[in-house]
Order: structure tokens, then sequence, then C-alpha cells
């Protein structure tokens, strides 16, 4: 798995803290980590974004931003509205090819949803996972609602043929409700594939030592940590 292209149900369902725990845990696990932030939108030029925040939780990552856009819009119309090119899927296979040469794991974080636009011609993250055929996960809400997009998004990824590697929840609460507890069950379900993980709402906010020890136990095997599925499950579900 040298490249994994991480993509969410929708916007601030987790992701980019979901890639940093990813990331923590490869470099836990002895691997050298590159993240690819394909567009950058809704930050000024002087701010960090999404790639430099996973740096700073997961630790000495390779980091790379193929554009930044100063509107929080898709990168397509923020792109648009700045009157700057915009990042086509072929770009971002081939970023991530690259950087696939020098590092163990390239994580490709996308913007927003699956299917939200980077060009005018209508070109998605499914489309540069599809031109990398590399697998791809996908961050979901905990929470009421989050079964129809999960399963929406699952669908899509089977209709292209692609590798759907599992599903992370994005930020699970403190006290979960009910909705929450049976979704642990659910997603899996609806989504034709593992789930892989659950991260603590709040989890961003951790020093970044504490991040680093903790991101492992968020994570199942699959994504270089020690998390148990049928263990959390038993003792959330109803």
């Amino acid at each position: 798995m040298p490249v994994l292209v991480i993509t969410g149900t929708g916007t601030e369902v987790g992701k980019t803290v979901t890639t940093a725990a990813v990331a923590a845990a490869a470099r836990g696990a002895g691997r050298s980590v590159a993240v690819l932030k394909a567009a950058q939108t809704g930050v000024r030029p002087d701010e960090d974004g999404d790639a430099q925040e996973v740096a700073r939780l997961a630790g000495p990552v390779t980091t790379a931003e193929l554009a930044r856009y100063p509107d929080p819009l898709a990168p397509a119309t923020a792109a648009r509205r700045a009157g700057r090119e915009a990042v086509r899927p072929h770009e971002i296979a081939e970023a991530a090819a690259k950087l696939a040469a020098g590092h163990d794991l390239v994580l490709v974080e996308g913007a927003g949803g699956l299917l939200v636009r980077f060009d005018e011609s209508g070109g998605t993250l499914a489309d540069a996972a599809e031109l990398m055929a590399a697998p791809v996960l996908v961050v979901a809400s905990a929470g009421l609602g989050t079964l129809n997009t999960t399963e929406l998004t699952a669908r899509e990824l089977r209709r292209r043929g692609l590798d759907l590697l599992g599903v992370v929840i994005g930020s699970w609460p403190e006290e979960a409700d009910l909705a929450s507890r049976c979704n642990v069950a659910d997603l899996p379900e609806v989504a034709g594939a593992p789930l892989l993980g659950a991260v603590p709402a709040g989890s961003g906010a951790l020093a970044p030592a504490d991040f680093r020890t903790a991101a492992p136990g968020w994570l199942a095997p699959r994504l270089f940590g020690t998390w148990d599925t049928e263990g959390f499950r038993g003792r959330v579900t109803v």
C-alpha cells in the first residue's frame, strides 16, 4: 500500500486528524511517510494548512500541497474565484507517484467528500484514485445521518472498481448517543468494508507527543495500529 487516498463523507468529519493518526501510527511502525494535500482551500498564504497540521501532530513527515485558494469552497469554485489554475486528477496522481518513490507510504488527503470537484471539467479525488489504482479510506461521522453518506460513498467507489480499504469514525464522542453506538455495527454493513478505527473527539487538541503515543490505539492493524474492532464494538453497541 504505497499510496492511500483519504476522503470523507463530507466536510468537518475529522479527515485531517484521521490522516495525522494514520501518519503517526505508520511512523511508529517504522514507515517513512509523505502527506499530499491535493488542494487546500480557506487558508491564507501565511497560515498552516491541513498538511502542516498533520506534520505538527504526527511528527516528521514530508508534506506537499498542490494548490492553495483563499475561499473555503470546493476546489474548483475556489480556483475560479481566485483566478488561478485548478488542480487536475492527473496532477494529483503524478505528485503522489513522485512522493511514493522516496517514501514507504503516501497519504493523499482530499477536500470534503469523494466527488467534490477539483476542476472545471468535473475531475474529482475519485478520478485521481483511479489513476493511481490506490485504495481509499473513508472517514465518516459517528452520529445520525452517517449511514446514508457512507453508503453513497461506498457505492460510488465500488461502481468505479476502487478498493475501499475501510471506514474510520473521525470524531468519536466521549458520551456517545444511541445512534452513534448503533452505527458502530451498522457502518461496516452499509459500507461493505470493515470499521478500521475511531478517533476520539478533540484528539487534534492533544499535545503532539501525546497524540503520537495514543494514535495507534485508535486504528486497526491494517492502519498500523492496535485497535481491537470487536472489543470496541462489544463495549459500545446496544
